[in-house]
């Protein structure tokens, strides 16, 4: 009997949950769980700064009791960021300009990927290895021959021939809109390599079988190809809109008197002084608590319109980045 109870009681213990496997799984599990948390805290962290110092007044600022909830909440920079901004018709503008860039170097980097995933051509590792290439060399290298060459845009002399000078492209969407074409835009060497990785990920016979049908390489590239790409279209799309709508180096580099968001954002402070001191306001100078205000408002209202796209694309985007060979 009583080895029949010492069997029992070892049988109940086995089979409880403290066993050492199971706490060993436990013990990750509340690892990875601080992890997770962790990574989390250090990617929102800035962006609940940013929206908490957005309702702050000044005297917020200069309270060192006060961190993340404001004693004194205001509306009042985002009322100071919208006009300084411009922020209507500058959010018209960027989406225009956004909206534009993206689907050109979608349309252009699909081509070229494809052509790299399904055709020989010479000199084809050679020309992967330069979109390559245009991951690793830094914009900022090449800024001052972006510039001249836009500054006095002329091809093959034919501008100069007419009109006697080459022309300048500055201030305008040309110098995005022919770099989207070209892909030559800003990551385009990082949109041609993932398209490339998902259409060598796709079956060949899709293609032969429209082929014995009697489908052109273009027929087939339209009507197979595209459709079965579009959550992927959907996440180079975003790439391409998400990019170009926070990109500070390019705009500063091509626009001048147009107001997009990031030009705007980048003379905030400057704009709302300069509107209070035109009307008599009682701002005698720029202070570094005001500076940080307008930045972190003006920031808050330039990612809502991307929050906004990313919940409503999110489906489409993680499919994308699935399938695009980058992860797995």
């Amino acid at each position: 009997m009583k080895g029949t109870r010492m069997n029992k009681k070892n049988s109940a213990v086995h089979k409880g949950t403290l066993t050492w496997p199971k706490v060993g799984r436990m013990l990750w599990s509340i690892v990875r769980g601080v992890i997770v948390v962790g990574i989390c805290f250090v990617i929102l962290q800035p962006l609940f700064t940013k929206l908490s110092v957005s309702f702050m007044s000044e005297r917020d600022l200069l309270d060192s009791s006060v961190k993340y909830i404001p004693k004194h909440f205001t509306l009042n920079n985002y009322r100071l960021a919208v006009k300084g901004m411009d922020y209507w018709r500058s959010l018209l503008k960027t989406f225009a300009l956004s909206g534009g860039v993206a689907f050109l170097q979608l349309c252009s980097c699909m081509l070229v990927a494809y052509g790299f995933a399904r055709f020989r051509f010479p000199f084809k590792k050679l020309l992967f290895g330069c979109v390559i290439l245009m991951l690793i060399v830094p914009p900022q290298i090449i800024m001052l021959p972006l510039f001249m060459h836009f500054r006095f845009f002329d091809i093959f002399g034919i501008f100069k021939l007419i009109k006697g000078a080459p022309v300048s492209l500055l201030d305008s969407y040309w110098p995005f809109l022919i770099q989207a074409v070209t892909c030559t835009g800003f990551k385009n060497g990082l949109f041609i390599y993932m398209l490339r990785q998902f259409f060598k990920g796709m079956p060949k016979e899709l293609e032969e079988a429209a082929f014995v049908d009697g489908c052109t390489k273009l027929k087939t590239f339209v009507k197979i190809i595209v459709p079965s790409a579009v959550p992927m279209m959907v996440t180079i799309f975003l790439f391409g809109f998400v990019w170009q709508w926070l990109d500070s180096f390019y705009t500063s580099l091509y626009l001048k008197g147009t107001k997009v968001i990031p030009v705007a954002l980048d003379s905030l402070s400057a704009s709302v002084y300069s509107e209070y001191s035109n009307f008599g306001g009682s701002m005698n100078f720029i202070s570094p608590g005001f500076v940080s205000m307008m930045n972190n408002t003006g920031t808050v209202l330039a990612m809502i319109p991307l929050i906004i796209i990313y919940l409503v694309c999110q489906k489409y985007f993680v499919e994308g980045i699935e399938r695009s060979g980058i992860v797995g």
